[in-house]
């Protein structure tokens, strides 16, 4: 019995039944020529979510991306230090001195999986430097994303690749130049290295790599341009926080600072959470919220799953692709 088949016959009512509205959703938005941003939060990297969203890039069910810079960097650790990492079932029960031998022996700990920093995120820190002072040298600017697309596609780390690189979803989204938003990107390993190597004098231009109003800029440029009455986005959003926040307010910056009244608002909107309803926190919002802030309309299809994403979002990518 294919996934698809399995999912209809079985999951009939509330998270269950939400997944797959939220999933026709979605086929029914690209199949009226809709383009679709998926949003990562929390630890979908780490989660090794590139086994299903690299997938989804590559037969084009993905037009743009927001995330963290956290899962940014971790879909290439995970890439290049994937026999390194310690998985921890039993994390419940560690005792400050269990992770205090954790911190030690350098493993850095999402949950239940340690990730090993000199393996990981030295080695990244190595290569990526090298292409920070090339561009600072050269007076140029890159965002961040793009100075991962440069190692990526360069061939430097291909000898290094511990999984099968079509599992990594950042791989692939190099490989189709995929526009990309990453807000926040100070709030990362990597950002905090690179402040390192600014304050050290290793990059002298704080500016070498973009900020995040240029992002913002960006954005709203590709939003104009790809948003149209016979082809609105959608807005797919796992977990919360500033991956999502950021992007989905160039909707109303669009109408309320630029004037530009004829951009229609986000086509579909469904987020994966397991933030409940809360007194305003943003990933506890229901979508109606959204409403009040010119981000979604009266009649957007509106999907919340209250669930784990790590267990919900590749379910719904497979009925997305038909598996």
């Amino acid at each position: 019995m294919k996934i698809t088949e399995f999912l209809k016959h079985n999951f009939r009512h509330f998270n269950a039944a939400a997944l797959i509205d939220a999933a026709e959703g979605y086929k029914a938005h690209l199949d009226n020529n809709g383009k679709m941003m998926v949003t990562l939060a929390g630890a979908m990297s780490t989660a090794e979510l590139g086994i299903s969203l690299a997938e989804m890039i590559r037969q084009d069910k993905v037009h743009i991306i927001s995330c963290t810079g956290a899962n940014l960097e971790e879909d290439v650790f995970n890439l290049v230090a994937h026999n390194y990492y310690e998985r921890i079932p039993h994390y419940r029960d560690l005792s400050p001195e269990q992770e205090q031998d954790l911190l030690d022996r350098h493993l850095n700990r999402v949950t239940d999986t340690c990730i090993p920093e000199m393996e990981a995120m030295r080695r990244i820190e190595n290569v990526i430097l090298e292409e920070w002072v090339k561009a600072d040298k050269a007076g140029e600017r890159y965002f961040p994303h793009e100075f991962f697309y440069k190692i990526l596609l360069s061939g430097k780390m291909d000898e290094s690749f511990q999984i099968d690189p079509k599992n990594s979803w950042l791989l692939e989204a190099a490989k189709k130049n995929l526009p990309m938003i990453v807000p926040g990107w100070e709030d990362s390993t990597l950002g905090n290295m690179y402040a390192g190597h600014v304050i050290s004098g290793d990059v002298k231009n704080v500016h070498t790599v973009r900020t995040g109003i240029e992002y913002m800029m960006f954005l709203a440029e590709w939003y104009t341009e790809n948003a149209k009455d016979d082809s609105t986005i959608g807005f797919f959003q796992i977990g919360g926080g500033i991956a999502g926040d950021f992007p989905i307010c160039v909707v109303p910056m669009l109408h309320q600072d630029l004037q530009r009244d004829n951009v229609p608002l986000w086509g579909y909107f469904c987020q994966i959470s397991d933030s409940t309803t809360s007194y305003g926190s943003y990933s506890g919002a229901v979508p109606n919220e959204k409403i009040t802030w010119g981000k979604l309309g009266l009649d957007t299809p509106k999907y919340i799953i209250e669930s784990d994403a790590t267990i919900v979002a590749p379910l719904i990518f497979a009925i997305v692709l038909d598996q």
